[in-house]
């Protein structure tokens, strides 16, 4: 799945975000290893705001491969914020990921105070950044100015697609060439594996946990193979393990298309304020002529592919419309390159290589890849006749997994079903993670519930002000009790979404919904670390 842009994302990445034809099982499920880490010693945090916190950092050391627990060794970084409740109401330590893979945890830490009613105050937010990610050591980079600007158009016609198959192979080899061994072990059970071993070296005989995107394909993955160390467990924006990874890439490209049309229909309804248009259809026709004229005349650094980046978090995110809307009028109507590319440098990382670099190295191994290309061109030209905001762009993004130089195994087989409790939450049009993946979850984890976001298309948008949302997550990590599971494949629960934003409104804070028209909550802890 294709990252989402640094500043516009809820939790993380990727999800945001990547994907060869569902894999089953692997033929031999991974035995839980004897590893006893040494406890975290814990130390002051470097980052400011986690300080400000009263967070705690450490590390964590562990093998870098399992199966040689006595060999190489790799250090993951862990911070933590204690509970403040009297012992006798401790509800134990609370793991959290935001996502990615490739999105640093640290700062999550602090996401214990955006839990509505005091409800996270009884737990030790452990936030931690995967194998390879921030601050853990090593950290993974291949080329750092490989997002840069100035990069290839995303359409592959006129001689694009051999330029971008050459950078593809390029990142790849670099990775192999700085990687070394830590690609061989970075798979998604990997991590899962790190994370009992953080829940170890804590001393704690089972965790809680609250993942978003790919962190609720960390934790379905953490519930198959440890399901007797789990507590309770808090998935938002829910990955289909049906779908790892390749065919999840071309299903979220017609997911975006969906949602971006809706962005479009969005701004054609306050024409008064961005004078793009009075329908949808003719915001979207000025988008693509734009982006034509930027492939002939760039705005400074910005030609079209930059033009498509800065307009995927509105794919994400209901709240970053405005800003993305206030950037295609500002070059649209008044051809202020300057506050184009400042919109630009604002939503989207392009120094941020180790978070593409892990993003790859879990992805293109979790699962087998296409190494024909032209399997890749067919698949890609055949979604792109239907979805052509996203579908070349993500492919390019992806294309590494096609030369990737570790071996690839088999993702695991999904079973929830000796995970007591999980809470899952998904809005209805998540575009980076389809519902799909959040009702077939509900299927695998029988002791779970389902809250959707009716008719929402924002991704991983919990603990950012829907009420309806925020206090069952609350009562949830109170008590424990699950809202009533219904009969039928539906989701259990139906909230609001996340609302679309008023431009006209004009002050900050909560609407009449409850929501709050600030960043997600997650997104501004998240990304305040980094």
């Amino acid at each position: 799945m294709r990252r989402i842009p640094t500043v516009l994302s809820t939790a993380a990445l990727v999800l945001a975000g990547a994907f060869v034809a569902p894999a089953t099982a692997i033929a031999d499920e991974p035995t839980p290893p004897d590893f006893q880490p040494a406890p975290v010693v814990w130390a002051s945090c470097t980052s400011a705001g986690l300080a400000a916190a009263g967070a705690e950092c450490g590390f964590v050391e562990v093998p870098l491969d399992y199966d040689d627990p006595t060999g190489t060794t790799i250090k993951l970084a862990v911070s933590r914020i204690k509970a403040t409740v009297p012992a006798d109401e401790y509800q134990g330590v609370m793991l959290v990921n935001p996502g990615g893979p490739g999105g640093s945890g640290l700062g999550l830490a602090r996401l214990g105070s955006a839990v509505p009613d005091g409800a996270g105050d009884a737990y030790d937010w452990i936030g931690f950044d995967p194998r390879g990610v921030g601050s853990s050591v090593p950290a993974l980079s291949c080329i750092p100015d490989y997002a840069g600007y100035n990069r290839p158009d995303y359409q592959p016609e006129g001689g694009q697609e051999a330029e971008w198959l050459a950078r593809a192979e390029s990142y790849a080899q670099a990775c192999a060439a700085n990687g070394g061994e830590l690609l061989d072990h970075m798979t998604t059970v990997d991590a899962v594996t790190d994370m009992d071993s953080i829940r170890k070296a804590l001393g704690a005989e089972q965790i809680n946990f609250y993942g978003f995107s790919y962190g609720t394909y960390l934790g379905q993955v953490y519930g198959t193979l440890f399901p007797d160390k789990v507590r309770r467990m808090v998935l938002d924006g829910v990955v289909d393990v049906r779908d790892v990874w390749y065919e999840a890439n071309l299903n979220q490209d017609v997911a975006f298309e969906r949602n971006i049309g809706e962005f479009f229909d969005w701004v054609a309804e306050f024409d008064s304020v961005y004078g793009l248009g009075t329908t949808g259809e003719e915001v979207e026709a000025l988008y693509y002529s734009t982006q034509d004229e930027l492939r002939v005349t760039p705005a400074g650094p910005i030609g079209p592919s930059e033009w498509n980046d800065l307009f995927l978090g509105a794919g994400y995110n209901v709240l970053a419309w405005p800003g993305v809307a206030d950037a295609f009028a500002a070059w649209v109507n008044d051809k202020d390159a300057a506050a184009l590319k400042d919109a630009y440098d604002g939503s989207t990382s392009t120094t941020d290589d180790n978070g593409y670099a892990v993003y790859l190295a879990v992805q293109c191994t979790d699962a087998q890849w296409p190494t024909d290309w032209d399997v890749w061109r067919e698949d890609n030209t055949r979604v792109d006749a239907e979805a052509p905001f996203e579908t070349w762009a993500n492919a390019w993004f992806n294309a590494p997994c096609a030369f990737w130089p570790a071996e690839a195994g088999e993702p695991v087989e999904v079973d929830g079903s000796d995970v007591e409790s999980v809470l899952l939450i998904s809005e209805t049009f998540d575009g980076a993670t389809p519902f799909n993946g959040a009702l077939h979850a509900r299927e695998l984890f029988p002791n779970s519930a389902l809250i959707e976001g009716v008719g929402g298309a924002t991704h991983s948008s919990s603990l950012s002000g829907v009420a309806c949302t925020d206090d069952k997550v609350a009562a949830y990590l109170a008590t424990g009790e699950l809202p009533e599971r219904v009969s039928g494949d539906g989701s259990d629960v139906q909230c609001e979404p996340l609302p679309q934003p008023d431009p006209t409104a004009g002050a900050e804070g909560a609407d009449a919904s409850g929501a709050s028209t600030g960043a997600g909550v997650a997104e501004r802890l998240s990304s305040a670390v980094r």
